[in-house]
């Protein structure tokens, strides 16, 4: 069973459904407890960094989630759940993330560029489980102004450019995450889904 995270606004229905798609049962989890019975967890994020933080807070789900990154347990963040992964934002002044990747979310800052950053772009993955089977440069659907910026280049296992090139997804053991949204990249999307779904019991 996936966890779908409920922090009370999100990309939820289009995620649930992609998941179900490939064959997960899937159950919003707004409480401590949601989370305690799951096999895998996904954070899926659409709003504002502090705002996301204020609200896991709000509904207790922000220590269990710390816990469930530490325990080495299989997640998925997505968007603002990709970024909630690292140090701090420039979004949010002030306002600290689970810190679980070293790092901090910069907003894209090249003269003249269009932002937020929206539409299909390519990738150019590195070499790992979750990717297997897809193209080494496939297109996938971002919107975004900010991204994260890891300290450790190691955990990087995609990069795209808009303007500066930047790490689009990052994994270490069980814990992956990404900028864009799988849910809305079709047939590449879904198989990133369906590679994780498939990781969970491993």
């Amino acid at each position: 069973m996936i966890a779908l995270i409920d922090y009370g606004s999100g990309n939820l229905r289009s995620v649930s459904k992609a998941l179900q798609h490939e064959g997960a049962e899937v159950r919003l989890a707004d409480s401590p407890e949601c989370i305690a019975r799951a096999d895998a967890v996904v954070l899926p994020g659409v709003g504002a960094f502090g705002d996301c933080v204020k609200n896991l807070q709000a509904r207790r789900l922000w220590e269990p989630l710390g816990d469930w990154l530490r325990s080495g347990r299989p997640f998925l963040g997505i968007c603002l759940g990709y970024q909630l992964l690292f140090d701090e934002s420039e979004e949010s002044p002030g306002v600290r993330g689970f810190g679980f990747f070293p790092g901090r979310v910069k907003r894209f800052s090249t003269p003249g560029l269009k932002i937020p950053h929206m539409g299909w772009n390519t990738l150019d993955l590195a070499e790992i489980p979750l990717w297997e089977g897809i193209p080494r440069h496939p297109h996938v659907y971002f919107v975004h102004s900010f991204f994260p910026v890891p300290a450790d280049e190691s955990i990087v296992a995609a990069r795209s450019t808009h303007g500066e090139t930047f790490a689009a997804a990052v994994t270490r053991d069980r814990v992956s995450a990404m900028q864009f949204h799988p849910e809305k990249s079709q047939e590449i999307g879904l198989a990133i889904l369906r590679n994780f779904i498939g990781s969970i019991d491993d």
